[in-house]
Parts: C-alpha cells; structure tokens; sequence
C-alpha cells in the first residue's frame, strides 16, 4: 500500500479566461473543480492507474468533506485527522491565449498540538502496511518544518522508501532525514542554495552535492526543458514530450506517482522515470489538476528519452 500525506489539503477551483486583466470583470469560459495538494493528486493519479493508497493529512470544513468524498469516489482509502479552520480552495486562472497561469492560495488550517498527536498515532498504524510513502506539499502555519524530518525518519527506520516534495523551509527539514527520492523544481532548488541557477550544469552540480550530502536521489523538475534525475551512480537528463499545455497544475505530482509506484512494484529506476515523466506529460493535456487520460501516459512513457550524462 502507498501511503500518502498532504498537510495543506485543498481542492482547486479552476478557470479559463481569454486574459488575464489587472482589474475588472472577467468573464470565465469553463470552470472545473479537482483534487488540489500535492500527496491527495498523487493519491488522485495512483488511482487513475488502479494502484491502491492510503491519504493521510489534516482537513477541515466542507471543502476537507469534499477532499474526502472526491478520493472515496476514485476508491483511495483515507484517514485524515480532522482540524480547526476550512481545507483551502485555490483558485487557478488559465489565459487561455498562451496557456499562462495563476494560482491563489490562502492560510486555511488550524492544526494543534493533539491533532499532530493524532496524525503521528495513525501514520504508524499505516506504515505497517506500507510499500512506500509520498510527502508532499507545504504545511500549515503553525506546524513546524520538522514535521517532515520525523515522518521520513519513521519510515526509514522501518526500511520503507520516500519520495518527499516541498518548498523551503520545508525541503530542507525533509532532505535532512534522508529521503530516498526528493522532487524539487528550479525555483524550488534555488530558493534552497540561496542563489540563480542559470544553465544544466550549475543545476547538476547542486544536485549532486545534495545526493552525496543527504543519500538522496535528486529529481529536479525544469518545466519546459524536462528534467535532471541526480542518482547515486549517474545522472540522467530528461527532455520533454512536446505538447500543447492546457493546464500544467498537477504535472510534477504524477512524477511523485511514477516513482511511488515503480519503488512499491520493485521496478527499476529507468522505468519509474519514464512513467512519471510519462504521466506528467499526459496531465499537461487535461484542464483539471492532476488529471489524465491513462491511454495518453502510456504512450508517453514509451516516448521518455532518459540521456546519461557526466
């Protein structure tokens, strides 16, 4: 069973315009509703597949009701802890023009000491089934950035692999207890060195002074340019499938998917990245959020060029 976790759960709001204005009345030409953070997509796009999960995190209100409801309906089992406050509903703005986009998000959950209590209580339960283990997004105001590091410390102790995926402060505390695999983008990665990035090289050198520091396999999301996966023993670049972007929200959690699943089923490294990759080329077609035809992924997963570089 692939367990996953989402501290901030949200479901996104999407909406297409013609432009985006700085001021005004716009009119919306469709409007969606789909799964939002990014362990709740991964559990989203297991399901797609038929690959069984387990989501854990914190909901509130009705929009955490709805989180629930909407995973059942695809047959992911949860067990959120629920909080104080309401889950967020971001609202994604899509210029249908250039296929240009903006995504608001609000401070939503109110978690307390004994709802942490309670998430640690039911993650242990979980690991005992557990194949493999997806931590992803950002987490509630007041919960403290540590949070990751024993929730992967717990994990690895039991030998169970992680694929950990967050912003600063966040990756940090993550990368310190040694994921097996970390997932940051560009901007992410750059906010955690401190400075620009400017080309292939500066990004594969950073990569690897992290693998060799944390134990941890570097996949380095680069939109449009693909990607760099940093392992132990080499380094692949990944070019992109070039495709018409109808809405890019969800992408690189179906590479968190690819390789959840490729480590849950003992298959190599090469094939999780070529389904990952595969299955995020495939989301870049769909308007909702983590969202895809399986027919698409697996012809784009037979398509993923994996380039061995020094």
């Amino acid at each position: 069973m692939i367990i996953t976790f989402t501290g901030n759960t949200s479901l996104d709001h999407i909406l297409f315009v013609p432009e985006i204005p700085t001021s005004g009345t716009v009119r919306a030409s469709r409007a969606f509703e789909s799964m939002g953070g990014k362990g709740t997509d991964a559990s989203w796009i297991l399901s797609k597949l038929g690959i069984p999960s387990l989501a854990l995190g914190f909901i509130a209100g009705r929009n955490g009701e709805r989180i629930k409801e909407m995973l059942q309906e695809q047959n992911v089992e949860t067990d959120f802890v629920a909080v104080e406050g309401e889950s967020r509903r971001n609202v994604v703005i899509i210029n249908e023009s250039d296929s240009q986009q903006v995504t608001y998000t609000a401070p939503s959950l109110q978690v307390e000491t004994k709802h942490i209590e309670k998430l640690f209580s039911s993650y242990k339960v979980a690991l005992s089934r557990a194949s493999c283990v997806v931590l992803a997004g950002t987490l509630p105001n007041n919960v403290p950035p540590d949070l990751y590091t024993e929730i992967i410390e717990l994990a690895r102790a039991k030998r169970i692999p992680v694929v950990f995926d967050a912003s600063e402060p966040f990756l940090s505390a993550g990368l310190a207890a040694g994921p097996n695999f970390a997932k940051p983008n560009l901007p992410e990665l750059e906010a955690l060195v401190g400075h620009p990035l400017p080309n292939i090289d500066d990004v594969h050198t950073v990569g690897r002074e992290l693998q060799q520091r944390h134990g941890t396999a570097l996949i380095i999301s680069l939109g449009d340019q693909g990607g760099l996966a940093v392992l132990p023993n080499l380094t692949y670049r990944i070019p992109p499938i070039t495709v018409d972007v109808v809405n890019s929200s969800g992408a690189g959690d179906g590479i968190l998917a690819g390789l959840a699943y490729s480590l849950s089923a003992g298959m190599s490294i090469e094939d999780g990245l070529r389904l990952g990759f595969g299955i995020a080329t495939a989301v870049l077609l769909s308007p909702r959020t983590a969202d895809f035809d399986p027919t698409a992924s697996e012809r784009f997963h037979a398509e993923i060029d994996l380039i061995p570089i020094k």
